[in-house]
C-alpha cells in the first residue's frame, strides 16, 4: 500500500460510517475530524476496548505500584478482558484470569494476593507464579490429565522506564515495533527512578479520544490557558515525524522560565540530562500521555468508561522524595480542569443534530496525526505502521529526528 488512497478505500473493521473515515484519512489540510460515530457509539467504544487497548500495549501502570504490599498477583482489566499479573523475585507475568478447567476467573478484578499459589476458589485447581499447573483435584489416578497442556495462557507483557505494557489479546505486533524511536525521547528523563510526588485522578464526561486530540495541539491555549501561555510559547509546538505508534513534539518556554509552574520557577532541581529549555509532550499508543519537564515529569493514564465517560490518573515525578511537589501540581490541576472542562462541552457539541466533522487548522498537524493513528487502526493497520511515502507526501509540519540523536 503506498498511496493514501489506497488506505482510504478500504473497509473499515469498526462500526464507523467508510465515507467519514475516507474524509478523516485524506492529507492534511483537507481531512477533517473522525466520524460522529468515534466519539458517541457504544458499539466503537466495545470495538476500541477490544481492539485498540486490550489488542495494543496498554500501560497498566508502574510496576513498583502493582507489587506493592508483597503482593505475588494482582487482577485487573485491559480494556475489556480479565488480566493476572504474577509477581516472583524481580520475575513480572501476565496472563489471562481464566481457571483452564471451566473459565473461572482467578481473582476479582482489582483484587491482590500475597499467596505463592493460584487458586481457583470454583474447584481448587492451583497454578505455580510461572503459569504451571500445579494441581487438579479429582483428576489424580482417574482421568489421564496432561498437567503440561493447562498451563495459564501467557499474555506479552513488557516493562518500560517504570512502566508495566500489556497486551491482553497477544495479537499485537512486537513491542519493538510498537515502541518505534520514542525511547531517544523518554529515556533522558531517566522515569523509572524518578519518585511518585503526587497523583490525581478525574472521571470527566467526554471519549477518551477528545482527551488525546485536545492534548495534541494548542491552538486552544491563548483562550483557555492563559497561565500556560505565560510561561510557555503556545507557537513554538514543533511535532517529530519517527518510527512508532506513538504522536507528540514539544514546546519552548518564555525567557526567563524554567518550567512549567504559575510563576516559570522550579521548587525543584534539574533531571540529570534531560532537556532544559523546553517540554516533551508526546503519547505512547494506546493511553499513556508523558510530559518531559526539565525538572519533573508528568503523566496522564487514560482508561474509557463510556463513550462519554473517561477515566485519567495524572501522576508527578520528581528527582527526589524531598522535592514539594506543589509547584508543578497546582499548575497542571489548574491546566488540567480548563482542558477536561473543554473536552466536555467539545462532547456536549457532538449530541448537536448539526454537528458535522470539522477541518483541522493549521497548527493541528498533530491532531492529524493522532486521528490518522485512529483511523488507520480503524481500518485494520497497525498503529505504527504508516502507508509507504506517507511521511513525504502528507505535509506535515514537523521534524523527523530531533537535534543530536541519530537514527540507524
Amino acid at each position: 500500500m503506498s498511496t493514501l488512497d489506497d488506505v482510504s478505500s478500504l473497509s473499515p473493521l469498526a462500526p464507523v460510517p467508510a465515507d467519514g473515515l475516507a474524509r478523516a484519512l485524506l492529507p492534511f489540510g483537507q481531512s477533517r475530524m473522525l466520524p460522529l460515530e468515534a466519539y458517541t457509539s457504544p458499539a466503537v467504544l466495545e470495538w476500541e476496548r477490544r481492539n485498540l487497548v486490550a489488542g495494543s500495549w496498554a500501560c497498566i501502570g508502574r510496576v513498583d505500584e502493582l507489587r506493592t504490599g508483597n503482593a505475588t498477583q494482582r487482577a485487573l482489566v485491559v480494556g475489556d478482558i480479565p488480566v493476572l499479573l504474577t509477581f516472583d523475585g524481580d520475575q513480572v507475568r501476565a496472563f489471562a484470569n481464566t481457571c483452564r478447567h471451566r473459565a473461572h476467573v482467578l481473582l476479582e478484578d482489582d483484587v491482590s494476593s500475597t499467596n505463592r499459589s493460584v487458586l481457583c476458589v470454583y474447584h481448587a485447581w492451583t497454578y505455580r507464579l510461572d503459569g504451571t499447573l500445579q494441581g487438579a483435584p479429582g483428576f489424580r489416578n482417574k482421568v489421564d490429565l496432561d498437567m503440561a497442556s493447562y498451563g495459564l495462557v501467557a499474555l506479552p507483557s513488557q516493562e518500560w522506564h517504570g512502566w508495566l505494557f500489556v497486551n491482553a489479546t497477544a495479537t499485537a505486533p512486537s513491542w519493538e515495533d510498537h515502541l518505534g524511536d520514542l525511547d531517544q525521547l523518554v529515556a533522558p528523563y531517566r522515569t523509572e527512578d524518578l519518585v511518585l510526588g503526587a497523583r490525581h485522578t478525574y472521571e470527566i464526561k467526554a471519549n477518551w479520544k477528545l482527551v488525546s486530540e485536545n492534548y495534541h495541539e494548542c491552538y486552544h491555549c491563548p483562550l483557555i490557558h492563559p497561565e500556560l501561555c505565560q510561561v510557555s510559547i503556545p507557537t513554538s509546538g514543533d511535532n517529530y515525524t519517527m518510527p512508532g505508534a506513538w504522536v507528540g513534539g514539544s514546546m519552548s518556554f518564555r525567557d526567563g522560565a524554567e518550567t512549567m509552574s504559575i510563576d516559570g520557577k522550579s521548587l525543584g532541581r534539574p533531571i540529570e540530562g534531560a532537556p532544559q529549555h523546553e517540554v516533551l509532550y508526546v503519547q505512547l499508543f494506546p493511553n499513556l500521555l508523558i510530559s518531559g519537564h526539565p525538572d519533573y515529569v508528568m503523566t496522564h493514564r487514560v482508561l474509557p468508561l463510556a463513550p462519554d465517560r473517561t477515566w485519567i490518573e495524572c501522576s508527578w515525578y520528581f528527582p527526589g522524595a524531598d522535592i514539594d511537589p506543589s509547584y508543578a501540581v497546582d499548575f497542571w490541576d489548574l491546566t488540567n480542569s480548563q482542558d477536561w472542562k473543554a473536552c466536555e462541552l467539545v462532547q456536549r457539541g457532538l449530541s448537536s443534530p448539526h454537528f458535522a466533522p470539522g477541518p483541522l487548522a493549521p497548527s493541528e498537524d498533530a491532531v492529524h496525526q493522532w486521528i490518522h493513528l485512529i483511523g488507520r487502526a480503524y481500518l485494520g493497520i497497525p498503529p505504527h505502521v504508516l502507508p509507504e511515502g506517507r511521511l513525504l507526501e502528507d505535509g506535515v509540519a514537523g521534524k523527523s529526528v530531533p537535534e543530536g540523536i541519530a537514527v540507524e
